[in-house]
């Protein structure tokens, strides 16, 4: 393979050729079949120097023009066309590209520009073995400019469609060429001519949503919003499902929206940028939803695959092939926490929330399953119906309790540091939903037997043992950095620095103000790594019950690195004052290096350590606000 300088792009060569395979990030939902136009004839460049005769020709002429395509040499190439002009027109590949083909791929548009002024416009249209014009290549590869010029010259090469059919608006899509786009949607004027199918739009519509190319997309939707939202086959609400991180919009900055709180009169400081995803999701949904039920549906759930299931229940685990609706988009969403995209439906059709998948679970089962608290949230805000929402039981007998005892998968859990705070976050989730169901469920069995309790305990027995093993090594390892703290900060208080009277015993520094913060820095690191060894030691000595590792153990976790955060904080302040009291004469700047010095180990100990204590106050004091309704005024 060699390399095209495309920037984004990816191209495939073989023997000097080019062409246009998949990009490095295809957009997943773009899946419906080219559309098929009844196409002209292709029109091919000569191929008078890829024969067998003309190989040497072949080597002295074609093989340095391409490379000086690729490297952007006029100069070079200049010379090989004054002597050859018909090269121009000629593939120099093997797969039938000429030379405005190659370089058309790369950044070289001063190369492009010379060679444009030496040719006709029809010679613009010649295409290579896999029908892409050098505009298709120039749109994949990203570079306004040289389209540009190409477009100036021959304005008809924006109809000619390329590999797969595809047409270089749609390409420059795929690729992701967000100005690209732009510029070729802006010149495209056949959009609504006969040209352009349903199926154009519908691939296009996906590609720039994939892309995020927001702006491109309500553009399209604006002209063509019914037939593009009633699309089931892969409807563009599928591909928004999946990307949660799409639906946050850019709000004001925290001081600006305390102001516009205090201050009255019009809003201050910059806009909120309004989120052009939700905004894709209203105007698709809102045609949705003016149909049937059983066409709105039918376009939301997608069409069915086949994946294979593993059946636990037999003796030899073994595997079979099921019919789902993978691409059930509301199901998706609630897997994700997609909750903005969610509300947006719900909205228009509360009657979703009654809506099972094909293991007869409601999106907030999902949710539960999934640990999406902010989805899960949303049963506080449909009042007393989720009463009957709790009660639903899937196919395997579980109820929403059964799912919160089940383990989740491991993106979820590694949402916290520590196996112990991930064990916490269980624990947290099990009693938050056994507090909002019907009593009679906490003791339900489901189809094997087991009660919600049972599961909970069976799944998470190996997550118990980890995340003990981890919480007794963290504090073995803690102890032992707080154990030497406290030998050299109580060594210290009986060394005093200068020494004491021998006459009195009093300190010779006493009335030093340097002083006095040494003996109260080191009092109070003596002390406060005193109490990180009593809270390590009582980690290492707990039952660790299920129960402790809800708050007990991320308690004492939290005191010890806390008191041992301290005692080093206060090590150093105590080594420095030292410094002041005994440099005090002639060398001054020695007591400030020092001092600067001694931050760096407490700067290192919190940045180290300051996720973990950040994860373990967040888990153990922020639970509260964890499960709550947000107001998200869904009716």
């Amino acid at each position: 393979m060699a390399g095209t300088g495309t920037g984004g792009s990816a191209f495939l060569r073989h023997e000097h050729s080019i062409d246009i395979i998949t990009p490095p990030h295809p957009p997943l939902p773009i899946t419906p079949s080219p559309p098929h136009h009844p196409r002209s004839a292709p029109k091919f460049p000569s191929d008078i120097y890829l024969s067998e005769d003309e190989r040497k020709n072949y080597l002295a002429i074609c093989l340095p023009l391409y490379e000086a395509a690729l490297k952007g040499d006029w100069q070079t190439a200049q010379k090989i066309i004054s002597k050859c002009p018909k090269v121009i027109n000629v593939s120099i590949t093997k797969n039938y590209e000429t030379v405005l083909h190659i370089v058309s791929s790369t950044k070289h548009a001063h190369f492009v520009e010379e060679l444009l002024k030496l040719m006709k416009p029809e010679d613009l249209d010649l295409q290579n073995k896999n029908r892409n014009t050098a505009l298709c290549l120039a749109a994949a590869a990203g570079t306004v400019k040289i389209v540009e010029m190409m477009v100036e010259v021959e304005p008809n090469l924006l109809m000619i469609r390329g590999n797969n059919n595809m047409s270089p608006l749609l390409m420059a899509a795929l690729f992701g060429h967000k100005e690209m786009v732009s510029y070729l949607y802006s010149r495209t004027d056949n959009m609504t001519g006969g040209d352009w199918t349903d199926t154009d739009r519908i691939m296009l519509l996906n590609a720039c949503i994939s892309a995020k190319l927001y702006d491109v997309a309500l553009k399209l939707l604006d002209k063509h919003k019914k037939k593009l939202a009633l699309a089931t086959d892969k409807n563009a609400l599928h591909i928004l499902a999946r990307n949660p991180s799409e639906f946050a919009g850019i709000r004001q900055p925290v001081y600006w929206r305390l102001l516009n709180k205090i201050i009255p009169g019009p809003r201050i400081g910059p806009g909120e940028k309004k989120c052009q995803a939700l905004e894709i999701v209203k105007v698709i949904w809102g045609e949705i939803v003016q149909q049937k039920d059983d066409d709105i549906w039918d376009i939301i759930r997608g069409p069915q695959e086949i994946v294979r299931v593993e059946e636990k229940d037999q003796p030899n685990a073994r595997y079979v092939e099921k019919k789902v609706h993978q691409s059930r988009l509301l199901f998706v969403a609630a897997s994700l926490g997609n909750t903005e995209f969610l509300i947006e439906l719900l909205r228009l059709c509360p009657e979703l929330i009654w809506k099972i998948d094909d293991y007869e679970r409601t999106i907030f089962h999902v949710a539960v399953l999934h640990r999406q608290e902010s989805v899960y949230n949303l049963l506080y805000e449909i009042g007393s119906i989720k009463d009957l929402v709790t009660t639903f039981r899937d196919t395997g007998g579980n109820n929403i309790l059964h799912l919160a005892a089940m383990m989740p998968e491991q993106n979820r859990l590694h949402i916290v540091s520590g196996v112990a705070l991930q064990m916490q976050r269980e624990l947290l989730w099990f009693k938050e939903v056994e507090a909002m169901v019907h009593p009679s469920l906490r003791g339900m069995k489901n189809n094997k037997g087991k009660t919600p309790e049972a599961l909970f305990s069976a799944q998470h027995a190996d997550l118990m043992e980890k995340g003990e093993t981890w919480m007794k090594d963290t504090a073995s390892q803690c102890m032992v950095v707080a154990a030497l703290i406290a030998t050299i900060m109580f060594a210290a208080a009986f060394t005093l620095p200068g020494g004491s009277n021998q006459d009195s015993g009093h300190p010779i520094f006493k009335k030093r103000s340097a002083f006095m913060v040494f003996v109260i820095t080191d009092a109070i690191s003596l002390f406060s790594s005193s109490a990180s060894i009593l809270m390590f030691l009582a980690i290492l000595t707990a039952r660790y019950a299920e129960g402790d590792f809800l708050r007990s153990l991320p308690i004492k976790l939290m005191i010890g690195l806390l008191a041992l955060f301290i005692s080093i904080t206060t090590m150093m302040i105590a080594f420095s004052a030292s410094f002041f009291l005994v440099y005090t004469k002639g060398m001054k700047w020695v007591p400030y290096l020092i001092s600067g010095l001694a931050g760096v180990p407490v700067i290192l100990f919190a940045r180290l350590q300051y996720r973990l204590l950040f994860d373990v106050v967040r888990t153990t004091f922020s639970s509260r606000f964890l499960f709550k309704p947000r107001k998200h005024m869904l009716y």
